[in-house]
């Protein structure tokens, strides 16, 4: 499921051909995805101008003149592709997954107009577990999708200090902690696992070592921070690590996964310089986890790599 640098990434490459268009006809091309089109979806999109396009955690939000947005979740399988008028009707960009052209999957379609010049923006989904949703103005609080968000892994609210008040205590796996949408919004499997070993902390280790007894955040919970930050950070520039079903919005993979240090690498070296381990495989809440075993030991007191922010070094190593 594509996570949060992915997401940004459709944002990114959408921005330009959507934002200031207006919506000439939104065309659903069948009743539902994953969930029924709520009613009342094209009558609030019809001759509505984009005004912007944001993101929230995994949610790309379409932004219309009077207050109302769009809401969309790309699913396991989905994926926005432009057609722009004199381009002939073909998507810009090489396909490296041909189905994303099928047109038996495109359910959504944009039509848009800008200055005179026409383009269509196309929802495509083989496996339909996307959806979309309509946030009637002043309702973005509401909404049962946005309401319970932790605070963004990008922004400033994201500290150590923040971290130390939700973990404080806690017993939960630091892996399942982190995944909790409502303490941080759009992190997800991948980059949690990144993240984990940039700074040496296991990922069943319990949440509560990385606070002491006064409630302040350990050394390891700032390197950890950190590392969050630019991890993600840097599959947003790389373009989303586009693993199986993802693509751009030009329809070119991103390469993030050229730079993973342990994520889908089982019975690999370690990348860590001088670590003599082998990436082991695991399985939390469901979902696979990737550490070394010999680095990423659980320990109850500070471990032996905390304040170290491990980054564009071993992003060059993994490279």
């Amino acid at each position: 499921m594509p996570e949060l640098p992915e997401v940004e990434t459709v944002r990114r490459g959408l921005a330009p051909v959507m934002e200031g268009a207006t919506i000439e006809r939104l065309e659903l091309r069948r009743p539902d995805l994953r969930f029924p089109f709520p009613a009342g979806l094209t009558q609030a999109a019809d001759g509505r101008r984009i005004l912007a396009l944001s993101r929230r955690a995994k949610y790309l939000l379409i932004e219309l003149e009077g207050g109302a947005a769009l809401l969309a979740h790309l699913g396991m399988s989905g994926s926005f592709r432009i057609e722009e008028e004199g381009e002939g009707g073909e998507t810009p960009g090489v396909f490296h997954m041909a189905r994303s052209k099928d047109a038996r999957h495109d359910h959504v379609v944009f039509h848009l107009e800008r200055e005179g010049r026409h383009a269509r923006v196309v929802y495509n989904d083989p496996r339909r577990f996307g959806f979309m949703d309509l946030i009637a103005a002043g309702g973005r609080e509401e909404n049962a999708y946005l309401r319970d968000l932790g605070p963004e892994p990008t922004g400033n609210w994201l500290d150590a200090a923040y971290l130390a008040t939700r973990f404080a205590g806690k017993a939960q796996p630091l892996k399942t902690a982190l995944l909790d949408q409502k303490v941080i919004a759009g992190l997800g499997n991948i980059y949690v696992c990144e993240a984990l070993w940039r700074t040496g902390l296991a990922p069943e280790q319990a949440a509560g070592t990385l606070v002491d007894g006064k409630g302040r955040p350990r050394p390891q919970l700032l390197a950890l921070v950190d590392n969050v930050r630019a991890v993600i950070a840097e599959a947003i520039e790389a373009g989303g690590s586009s693993l199986r079903d993802h693509i751009r919005t030009d329809g070119s993979l991103g390469y993030f996964q050229h730079a993973f240090s342990v994520y889908d690498r089982e019975g690999e070296p370690c990348r860590r310089p001088a670590c003599v381990g082998v990436v082991a495989r695991s399985v939390q809440a469901g979902r696979s986890t990737f550490h070394c075993p010999v680095c990423q030991l659980p320990q109850k007191a500070p471990h032996r790599l905390a304040g170290k922010v491990v980054g564009k070094r071993n992003l060059k190593i993994a490279r």
